[in-house]
């Protein structure tokens, strides 16, 4: 007894010591508590714990009194937790062991009884799908204000034109309007993967124990009603096992920042000296230490570079689980740190970038010097002639010998004369001027997603009231 009694003592706060003769050496103690990251899932495990008191209260397993009291206790311990007053000890080797030590100091042996049927593998697995709901739902909320905040530039600027990009070249004018509506149709995309992930994730785990299920009469649907669960899962070695769904969150949130970076680079480009599309915020841009004349664009390029974590992230997922067997492994451990950044990066580079778009300010003037560059309305000749009758691969070609000859000649298209234009064509009348503006080039494009102006603004009516 005294032998057995020394053990324990030895060994005084852990939940697993029963069958080891020794103590974990101070290195491993280190190397493998969790505390420090997985703390922000108390809330989550509280809550998690109220919902398995209540369901082994129903199986008979606990008494009405020994419940409630563990209830009490669970929301004291959270209490303190909420007012930073908790005591974390060197022996509380996660979130889950210190929750239950300091219930056991408030409410004594009874506290013990709270982990009957539940195994730390299928408690983990419920608080991150716990947490992720709620974690969703803010970042649902962040799309939002950004979408807000792109519609209303948009609408503030709907009859500025500007020069369309392909290669990065000038190919079409569009309404910077519907430039920034593009975006608004990326982060919709994004929500509905939020949303598809949440609802796959939305299977409550709990009582699937370490692996093969429990031996209680635990109700699991009444759990999954308890905490807001439609559904179950159905395998208990899959429950404990599985992280599909923080690869899910966490490839939705690097699309997310992938659509974030491409507009970040453009707003680099386009506050260069260069372009001169847009004047940022002097509030949201810093300068440098040595040449006084310096603005840079420092928000827009640190979500640029914050992107790179996010897809290290998502390697860092699929690289964890490829090679574990069936069931629970340690390694899961590593997943939190990977999906708790992954979420927090996203939500402040969407609170960010909402902010510097609404104070974003667009260079007209910068706009329409770049709108009289050479080229820019060569389709809208192309198919001027198509409509006269010209097949399109031959009205390619006697357009590309017009922009051939201005380019010769240092000239604009809407510098020649009638008398020039008809050398290349007969079928070119005085009716081709019309044609070859910036406003008939974008107001031309009536069809629905077009960039006509009509087009436009329908599209942005629907996102207000989309978006209210």
């Amino acid at each position: 007894m005294e032998r057995a009694h020394e053990k324990s003592t030895r060994a005084h706060g852990k939940a697993w010591t029963g069958r080891f003769r020794e103590q974990t050496h101070p290195l491993v103690e280190a190397f493998t508590n969790s505390l420090v990251i997985d703390r922000r899932l108390y809330t989550y495990d509280i809550q998690g714990s109220i919902a398995h008191c209540k369901t082994l209260q129903k199986a008979g397993i606990l008494s009405a009194q020994e419940s409630r009291t563990i209830v009490k206790g669970l929301r004291m311990v959270k209490k303190e937790l909420d007012e930073g007053s908790f005591t974390f000890l060197p022996s509380d080797e996660d979130i889950h062991m210190a929750i239950e030590r300091r219930l056991t100091e408030l409410i004594g042996p009874l506290g013990g009884k709270l982990h009957t049927g539940r195994s730390r593998n299928d408690q983990v697995a419920l608080d991150i799908r716990l947490y992720l709901r709620e974690q969703i739902d803010n970042l649902i909320e962040h799309c939002v204000d950004f979408q807000r905040a792109l519609v209303a530039k948009a609408k503030t600027n709907l009859s500025v034109p500007m020069p369309g990009y392909t290669h990065l070249q000038q190919a079409q004018p569009v309404l910077f309007a519907h430039h920034l509506l593009a975006y608004v149709e990326m982060i919709e995309r994004d929500k509905g993967r939020l949303r598809d992930a949440r609802a796959r994730l939305n299977v409550m785990p709990l009582g699937s124990g370490a692996l093969a299920g429990t031996n209680y009469p635990v109700n699991r649907s009444y759990t999954a009603q308890l905490l807001g669960f439609p559904t179950i899962t159905r395998n208990s070695l899959d429950a404990v096992s599985d992280r599909d769904f923080a690869i899910e969150v966490v490839a939705a949130l690097a699309i997310i920042m992938m659509h974030l970076s491409r507009l970040s680079e453009e707003l680099v480009i386009w506050a260069s000296q260069e372009f001169q599309f847009v004047d940022l915020p002097d509030a949201f841009c810093t300068g440098s230490s040595m040449m006084p004349q310096k603005k840079n664009p420092d928000v827009p390029e640190l979500v640029r570079g914050k992107t790179g974590r996010l897809y290290g992230h998502l390697m860092h997922l699929l690289v964890m689980l490829k090679g574990l067997p069936l069931s629970y492994n340690r390694d899961l451990q590593e997943d939190k740190p990977a999906l708790f950044d992954a979420l927090e990066t996203t939500a402040s580079c969407l609170q960010i970038m909402t902010a510097l778009t609404s104070r974003l300010t667009v260079r007209r003037d910068a706009l329409d010097r770049a709108l009289h560059q050479k080229g820019l309305l060569a389709t809208e000749l192309a198919d001027y002639l198509v409509e006269r009758g010209m097949p399109f691969r031959e009205a390619h070609e006697t357009t590309g010998r017009i922009v051939l000859a201005a380019l010769e000649r240092k000239r604009e298209l809407t510098d020649f004369s009638l008398e020039e234009l008809q050398r290349f064509s007969d079928r070119i009348d005085k009716e081709v001027f019309a044609r070859l503006t910036v406003a008939s080039a974008i107001n031309r494009k009536r069809q629905i997603g077009g960039t006509a102006h009509q087009q436009v603004s329908r599209r942005l009516k629907e996102l207000e009231r989309m978006l209210r």
